[in-house]
Parts: C-alpha cells; sequence; structure tokens
C-alpha cells in the first residue's frame, strides 16, 4: 500500500479484466490478475511531535477498513454489478482485486471498504446473498464471529501496520531513565523517524551512533559475554563469533541493523524490521509468519546501562538475532507467527504469552543442563545469572499449559518453561495451533513471501501435489547416499 507523502503511483496490472471504479468495464485477452488502488491524499499527515515531548501518529487507522474476499457466478459484468451495490450504499472503496480463486474455477474478487463512508453492514448483506463464497476479514473484529481478523496475505502488507505502535519513540512514562533528558528525546525522535518512513524493500538506514551510546553498547556487550559460555545455549555460542566476524559486533561497535539482516536472511531467511515502539501482539506475531523480526534501533540510557524498560538494540542485537541465525528455533518462531494469522484474540493472548516464556524467557536442556535461549534473558546480566539458580520454579513447556501462566514485566520472572528441544518445543506449537477456532489453515509460500489460506479441496491438491514432489526428492536422495 503506497505510504501517504507518495500519494498516488503507478500500478502493474496483470489483468484479464481491467475495471475503473467509476465507468463501464472492458475486456482484455486472458491473463492472471487485476488490481485496482484508489488512495486519498493528504501530505499532512505526518507524524507529530505532542505536547510533553510525546511522538505519536495521528492519521488514518487501518481499523477503518474491512476486506471483502467473495466469488460471484461467471457472466459478463459480475464485478461491475457488484460495484453498483456499494455505490448504492454509498460505501467508498480502497481497493480492488480480482484473481482467479484457488477454490472454485471462477473468479475471485477482493475489495477494501472504508468503514467510514456509507452503510458497510447493508452492503456486506446484499453481497453475501449474491455470492458463492463470501469472507469478511477486519482488523476492528472485536467478537464477530462472522468476521476473521485482519491479518498480512504477502510481506509488503506488513507495511499497513508497522506504525500502528502501542508507544511511540520518545514516548516515555515518568519513572523512564531518559525521561527527564532532553538530548535522549531527541535521539530517540530520530530513530522513530527512520522506522515511520521505512517501507518494505527498502534498505534500513545506517546510524552514527554517539560515543556515549557505543559506551552504553559496551558495558552491556562486556558483560553480557562473560555469561554466555556457561549460560547460553549452543545454539547461541555457535552464532555469536560469527556475528563477530560478519557483522562488527564488538565492545566498541554497535552493529547496524542492516547488516544483521543480511546475515539472518543468508542463514534461515528472517530479515530484520526498523519499528519505533511496541507493536500489538498480533501485529507483531503476523511479522514472524513471513519470517520479519521487528526490531528497534534506539539504545538505552546511559544512566543505568544494565537496565532498560523497553526492548532496545541491545535487547534485540545480542538477544534476539544470533537464535534467528539457527534453523530449528528460526522455524520454531515463524510457527508461532503462523499460528497467530486469523487467530481469534482470546488465542492471539495465549500466543502471544508462549511466545514470551520461549523466545523472550525460553530456556532449554541441553547435555543434562539447563541453559538460556530467551532473548530476555541472554540481554539482562542480571536476570542471566538468576535464571539458572535454585530460586525460579522450571517447569515443563506445555503450550497448553504454559499459555495460560500469568507472568509479571518489571521485575525477575518466578517461573521459567524449559523445553526439551527446539525442534519438540516446535512440534508442540504446531499441535496447539491446530486446537485455534479459525475456519482454515495457512501455509507460508517461500517463493512468493505470502501467506496462503488452506479451505478447499482444490487447494488441498495441490499442496499435496507439492509435498508429493518434495517426497520423491527426498527418495531419490536417500537412494543415492546408499
Amino acid at each position: 500500500m503506497p505510504s501517504r507523502d507518495e500519494g498516488l503511483r503507478a500500478v502493474w496490472l496483470q489483468a484479464s479484466y481491467i475495471y475503473k471504479v467509476a465507468g463501464s468495464a472492458r475486456c482484455q485477452s486472458c491473463s492472471l490478475s487485476v488490481i485496482i488502488s484508489v488512495y486519498s491524499v493528504n501530505s499532512d499527515i505526518l507524524p507529530t511531535r505532542m505536547e510533553g515531548g510525546q511522538y505519536i501518529i495521528e492519521g488514518e487507522e487501518e481499523a477503518q477498513s474491512t476486506t471483502l474476499i467473495f466469488s460471484m457466478s461467471e457472466e459478463v459484468g459480475a464485478l461491475a454489478n457488484a460495484l453498483k451495490i456499494f455505490q448504492a450504499n454509498n460505501v467508498n472503496l480502497l481497493h480492488i482485486e480480482s484473481r482467479p480463486s484457488r477454490r472454485e474455477a471462477k473468479y475471485e474478487f477482493m475489495v477494501e471498504c472504508d468503514t467510514a463512508s456509507g452503510d458497510v453492514g447493508a452492503a456486506m448483506e446484499q453481497m453475501r446473498a449474491r455470492c458463492s463464497y463470501f469472507q469478511v476479514i477486519s482488523r476492528n473484529h472485536l467478537d464477530n464471529k462472522d468476521t476473521v481478523p485482519w491479518f498480512p496475505r504477502k510481506i509488503a502488507d506488513l507495511d499497513r501496520f508497522a506504525n500502528q505502535i502501542l508507544s511511540y519513540g520518545s514516548e516515555l512514562d515518568a519513572d523512564h531513565p531518559g525521561f527527564t533528558d532532553a538530548v535522549y528525546r531527541d535521539r530517540r525522535k530520530y530513530f522513530a523517524d527512520i522506522a515511520y518512513h521505512y517501507k518494505h524493500f527498502q534498505e534500513i538506514p545506517r546510524v552514527e551512533y554517539t560515543a556515549e551510546e557505543k559506551e552504553t553498547w559496551g558495558v552491556v556487550f562486556r558483560n553480557l559475554t562473560k555469561l554466555y559460555k556457561t549460560h547460553a545455549c549452543k545454539e547461541h555460542n555457535m552464532v555469536f563469533p560469527l556475528l563477530i566476524e560478519n557483522c562488527g559486533y564488538r565492545e566498541d561497535n554497535i552493529p547496524q541493523l542492516q547488516d544483521v539482516s543480511n546475515f539472518l536472511k543468508d542463514c534461515t531467511g528472517f530479515t530484520l524490521r526498523p519499528v519505533a515502539g511496541l507493536l500489538s501482539s498480533r501485529d507483531f506475531l503476523a511479522g514472524l509468519a513471513f519470517r520479519v523480526f521487528h526490531s528497534t534501533q534506539y539504545i538505552r540510557h546511559s544512566s543505568k546501562p544494565l537496565y532498560t524498560p523497553e526492548p532496545d538494540i541491545c535487547h534485540e542485537l545480542l538477544g534476539h538475532a544470533p537464535l534467528l541465525a539457527d534453523p530449528a528455533f528460526a522455524q520454531f518462531s515463524q510457527e508461532i507467527g503462523l499460528a497467530s494469522l486469523g487467530a481469534p484474540d482470546e488465542f492471539i493472548e495465549k500466543l502471544a504469552t508462549c511466545y514470551w516464556f520461549t523466545v523472550e524467557y525460553g530456556i532449554c536442556q541441553q547435555n543434562g543442563e539447563n541453559k538460556a535461549f530467551g532473548a530476555g534473558l541472554l540481554s539482562s546480566f542480571g536476570e542471566l545469572e538468576y535464571c539458572l539458580t535454585d530460586k525460579p520454579e522450571l517447569l515443563p513447556f506445555d503450550p497448553a499449559k504454559t499459555s495460560l501462566q500469568k507472568y509479571p514485566i518489571t521485575e525477575y520472572q518466578p517461573v521459567y518453561y524449559v523445553a526439551q528441544s527446539f525442534e519438540d518445543a516446535k512440534q508442540k506449537m504446531i499441535q496447539f495451533a491446530a486446537t485455534i477456532p479459525r475456519p482454515f489453515s495457512v501455509r507460508y509460500n517461500p517463493y512468493t513471501q505470502s501467506v496462503e489460506i488452506l479451505n478447499s479441496k482444490p487447494q488441498i491438491h495441490s499442496l499435496v501435489r507439492e509435498i508429493n514432489c518434495d517426497i520423491q526428492v527426498l527418495m531419490d536422495a536417500i537412494v543415492k547416499l546408499n
């Protein structure tokens, strides 16, 4: 979706039919799909510094749009007739897309409606009566059982929510170490600007960190690396020297996000994306489904180098990045993300809790010993020491039980969950995901970097054929190996 300050931009049409929103339809030779986008332009919608130094976005909310996916009878002007329904109900359309349906031998249409205009409810009911397939997807779904929560279908869709954060760059609480530091607030605004203007496919802007910021990083780096050999899991310790060699991990240097992102992509296909603050659990987990990790780029306040009230670049690069380079851990992370797509709110909370007790504060067994693999542990000197003592309670990782565990966010964890291995944790997450009530399954297509919804026999048959080809390749490899 184009950024607001880009305005209208050209859209590449691979079309069998080209429709004009305000006009008649005309036919073209048979091809693949059509995309027509209509966007309002408002160059004044930019990040705004609020009173007190807070830095937030004021502008259009993604919750104001609802997406409808539907199939109609094959006839000339089918979509044109559908558009008349929206026109009659004064509903403004933001996006129209047609494509061959994978559910039926006909075309499928996707229409994004502006819920702030007209009678969308009446238009939806009239459309539902005329369609052989009809699905509503909305971020403003609440507890509506007829509506599937909106989720990104392709990796570029992450642009649509990357700036809808719960707190912004320089929006600091009164007890934050940098609350009264005007220079630090301005620096946080600088990082927030970078994240706000970033779009998918772009290079992450490089940052010239100050001497004070490098010194803060150095304190954290020195203290944590003293504990890694004895407290961190083997996967972390195996990758960390590679980050030193390839990404500039040093006591006197803060690595650049783009360099680390390139390294991760070569290892597991994961990439980093700058973010200005905390995303909602639903949005953050959705990024993992595409192997995209939303990462902060700022650093904690220098007055307390071993403490931070929110994730910073020390947490992201020292805690998260090393494990995202491990194939088994990367697959585990993606499974949590895929499970979140279209899931009801109560299951998003459960998945976020499982994420907390694994990716953030997980412990695993290796060679009969407990080792830390959670980023919250690997980026906290004090809690990394504490977690392997006899003070906290250790329980076996079981998603059904772990997802119900309450936890503090401002103190050391009283309970940790121990995974037998990343592979074991992944299989348990896949089984847990199967219990999530949603009317479809999802599959990530790495070739198109998109999520495929599986809810029809033709789609299942296609997937079986692909798996069969992979099995034949596997059998051939086994024969040659023997």
